[in-house]
């Protein structure tokens, strides 16, 4: 049984940096595609950011430049790094790889 649980979310001003964390157990994150989400309240939850197993990366435009995503193998985790944050990335986070969700983990970020 696939679990990933996010970390890390919480509150920060405009121009700070924080980092998501999604630890997984039931696969191994080497092999997946891994993918960040982020939904706020009466929108549909938008692609963030993926990453592959050939460590080829994808990213929302709005975040370029700014979010970084990564993995650690041997903790058999994906990192996400923001930087630059903006007001507009208030959400909550999920972690996702096919059809399997993270609870979420919340990020605010006030101006």
């Amino acid at each position: 049984q696939v679990h990933l649980v996010e970390s890390g979310g919480g509150t920060v001003q405009a121009g700070g940096s924080l980092r998501l964390s999604c630890a997984a157990s039931g696969i191994s994150v080497s092999g997946k595609a891994m993918n960040w989400y982020r939904q706020t309240p009466g929108k549909q939850r938008e692609f963030v950011a993926s990453i592959l197993s050939d460590y080829s990366t994808n990213y929302l435009d709005s975040v370029k430049g700014r979010f970084t995503i990564s993995r650690d193998n041997a903790k058999n985790t994906v990192y996400l790094q923001m930087n630059s944050l903006k007001p507009e990335d208030t959400a909550v986070y999920y972690c996702n790889t096919f059809s399997d969700w993270g609870k979420g983990t919340l990020v605010t970020v006030s101006s």
